[in-house]
């Protein structure tokens, strides 16, 4: 089959054109979840109400400042605080405070709403619940990595149940941002460099958080963030400008949001981030054509922390009133914290710059997701259930199975794991090995450093009185002396085994945290070299926000765990995974470069004119091998698999029909384990170049030894779409190469044909 050789001929060879109505298989079945639920009764209601307020009234619901009670305060300054906090409240000044915790605290602030202000309007309550509330889960990174959707969707569900009940209505979260750099410090909060991952956790996120009905006591309203191509910063350093091309916007960055959109997501945040020369938060493009006209977007938009007064910055306004005028025409309709909505806007209108039927639409969109969360119905919070749920034995479980579910296993030679049982004598030696701070995380919302299960202690305790545990901490996590690694090497001189639990500590990642260097720290890289030259097998566990470059500790170590930061129970979870009860089958969602010179470097690149080969005028580098030092979706198990037998069901299809493929997949190992089965494709021809590779698909299999399992994806055709040069979505007639894989770099290869 031919394909186009020129523009002119574009139209002629395009098979057909898509809009996207689902984000893919595997996702078909989670984009059910109902709107949230606006009646015409509603919206009469909405209707009065907007009669009645003012146009103050109305900037007062579109602006959400800080509202949490500071805790180092002495008692009258706190008082004095809260005074101040409720007197807006009582005179319709804000619609919604971020930061305000606790049953107790936020029934203040509610009765003053609904009791003391003029339109009884209740107070819409957000916080930032990224991976747990007080029970704290592996960072979305690490939960990226189990590919397990439906355990994210429980584990997103419990941080909902703890976060309402505690009196938050809204998180702001999922953070759904593609990012192929792992130097910046955000990475950590996303699913990765693959937009189809980023799909099935976006979905499974909005699920988890939302449910069915975001009014149930055990629910909250998602926030989608940060809209749009925040993870495409520039350097990777946090808040920089981005510029791709449309393609890129529109097959890597927005998918993740779309599938969000499809799932119901009550909510977006607008993003810090400029695309192409204009600000994300006051952007037309993203905000009004693409997601409320396009993909028919009903629910509301809040500006992340001061992004709208942030534009001036930018060099895009001029003052907070020209960046207000953008911002609210472009459609976010709430303002965090920087006030402008609030102090602006109703000048702007008496100027005849802005529409006041505009203010009106904001503030109906923001009253419409009240109504859907039930807040004027029930706007108050249980105490005693919130005493109830939190921490409760049902959420640390959740938070377990996912926190093991989520360790990669990267290297295990001579079956160094799981530990055996010869072992009598275990040093566990490093700076994150008896941490109880640093497991949980960059965001690690109302979670407390004295409810972790610190590493040491869960392989204490996992190892009874059968199995002798030192410890030494050997370093800091960044700074400090040698001093204490002679003594961390001599316990394990004296071991069987021994298990180095090194990393970032939470404020080495996250949210202005970016990183030139992505190594361990030197004096972590001291403490691996010393208990490694002692002569004893040695374990690396890896926790980490983000990939790190250690080559070293991958050729050294007996065996290296990437493990994250793994919540609240980390320390019980590692030893599930250490002593072999959970045989490990997390995959990474992301490329580890071998040096921070690849960067950036992602598994779905584009081909070059010049493939990289050991020639010398080749896309290389003279200095290192073009492959990184573990590829997306890679991880190993305590089996093997064998993938034999692909078979090609369909090798022509048509635009409407499905491509149905299958391999056969057997455990050939002695133990029992699980196996994350992905699909890939690539397009050998298209009117712009396609990836060297596509993640389509993936499945989750049970094997006892022995056993095996045929495998099959069914991906209808309108999944091998992409955006031709006219930025029209396109299904093109050719040539394709499909893979059945155990990682983006291996796997059993087909062919098959899209045909007219």
């Amino acid at each position: 089959m031919t394909r186009c050789t020129s523009f002119r001929g574009l139209r002629a060879c395009v098979l057909a054109v898509f809009v996207v109505t689902l984000a893919g298989p595997g996702l078909a079945d989670n984009l059910r979840i109902p709107a949230p639920k606006l009646t015409p009764d509603v919206e009469r209601r909405i209707d009065a109400l907007l009669e009645r307020m003012t146009l103050a009234d109305k900037l007062g619901q579109l602006s959400q400042q800080w509202g949490g009670e500071t805790q180092d305060m002495n008692p009258d300054a706190r008082q004095r605080a809260l005074d101040d906090i409720l007197g807006i409240v009582r005179a319709g000044l804000c619609g919604s405070f971020l930061g305000a915790h606790g049953a107790e605290y936020t029934n203040v602030l509610q009765r003053v709403a609904v009791e003391e202000s003029k339109h009884k309007i209740p107070m819409l309550l957000g916080n930032d619940v990224i991976h747990g509330y007080r029970t704290i889960f592996p960072v979305p990174l690490g939960e990226a990595a189990s590919w397990d959707p439906d355990l994210v969707q429980a584990g997103a569900a419990v941080a909902a149940e703890e976060a309402r009940a505690a009196g938050t209505h809204w998180t702001f979260a999922p953070m759904i941002d593609v990012s192929r750099d792992p130097r910046w410090g955000r990475i950590v909060e996303t699913a990765g460099e693959d937009p189809y991952l980023g799909q099935v956790m976006a979905v499974a996120h909005v699920k988890g958080f939302q449910g069915g009905d975001i009014s149930a006591p055990d629910r909250v309203m998602a926030c989608a963030k940060h809209y749009v191509a925040y993870g495409g910063a520039e350097g990777g350093r946090d808040y920089n400008t981005v510029d791709i091309s449309m393609q890129t916007l529109y097959e890597v960055h927005l998918p993740p949001f779309e599938a969000a959109v499809q799932a119901g997501v009550g909510s977006l945040m607008s993003a810090f981030n400029e695309i192409n020369g204009v600000p994300a938060s006051g952007n037309p493009l993203t905000l009004d054509k693409i997601l409320r006209n396009d993909w028919k977007f009903r629910g509301m938009v809040v500006s992340d922390w001061t992004s709208v007064t942030e534009m001036i910055a930018h060099g895009y306004v001029v003052d907070p009133a020209h960046a207000a005028r953008v911002a609210i025409t472009a459609g976010v309709d709430m303002d965090m914290c920087s006030f402008s909505y609030r102090d602006t806007l109703a000048e702007s209108i008496k100027a005849g710059l802005v529409d006041e039927a505009v203010i009106d639409l904001a503030t109906r969109r923001v009253l419409r997701m009240k109504f859907a969360l039930g807040l004027f119905d029930n706007p108050y919070s249980d105490p005693d259930r919130e005493a109830r749920v939190t921490l409760s034995a049902k959420n640390r479980g959740v938070a377990r199975r996912l926190a093991a579910r989520s360790m990669v296993l990267l290297r295990n030679e001579d079956n160094t794991l799981p530990i055996s049982t010869d072992v009598r004598r275990i040093a566990v030696v490093g700076p994150l090995a008896d941490n109880a701070r640093d497991p949980l995380g960059t965001w690690e919302g109302r979670g407390r450093a004295e409810d972790t299960v610190t590493a040491l202690a869960g392989l204490k305790a996992r190892a009874g009185s059968d199995i002798e545990i030192t410890y030494a901490k050997g370093c800091e996590t960044r700074g400090g002396t040698a001093d204490g690694i002679p003594a961390a090497a001599d316990l394990a001189r004296a071991a069987d085994l021994a298990i180095v639990i090194v990393g970032e500590s939470e404020d080495m990642t996250g949210e202005g945290h970016s990183r030139s260097e992505i190594g361990l720290p030197p004096l972590q890289q001291q403490l691996v070299k010393a208990v490694h030259a002692t002569g004893t097998p040695m374990v690396v566990v890896l926790m980490s926000g983000r990939p790190l470059t250690v080559n070293w500790e991958a050729e050294n170590a007996a065996a290296l765990l990437e493990a994250w930061h793994a919540g609240s129970e980390c320390g019980n979870a590692l030893a599930d995974v250490l002593f072999g009860d959970v045989n490990p089958s997390g995959k990474l969602p992301v490329t580890f470069p071998r040096r921070v010179g690849q960067i950036p470097f992602h598994y779905n690149h584009k081909n070059t004119g010049r493939p990289p080969t050991e020639e010398r005028y080749t896309s290389r580098y003279i200095d290192l091998p073009s492959s990184p030092l573990f590829p997306f979706g890679y991880g190993l198990s305590y089996t093997t698999y064998a993938y034999s037998d692909l078979q090609v069901a369909t090798p022509r299809i048509k635009a409407d029909g499905t491509l149905e493929v299958s391999a056969t997949v057997r455990n050939t190992g002695q133990v029992a384990g699980e196996e994350i089965v992905q699909l890939y494709i690539r397009d050998l021809v298209g009117s712009t170049t396609r990836p060297v590779r596509e993640l389509k698909g993936f499945q989750r299999i049970s094997l006892a030894p022995g056993e095996e399992k045929k495998v099959r994806f069914a991906l209808p055709a309108d999944r091998l779409a992409f955006y031709n040069p006219q930025m029209q979505r396109v299904v093109e007639p050719g040539r394709f190469k499909v893979w059945i894989a155990t990682s983006s770099a291996e796997g059993l290869e087909g062919e098959f044909e899209v045909v007219r």
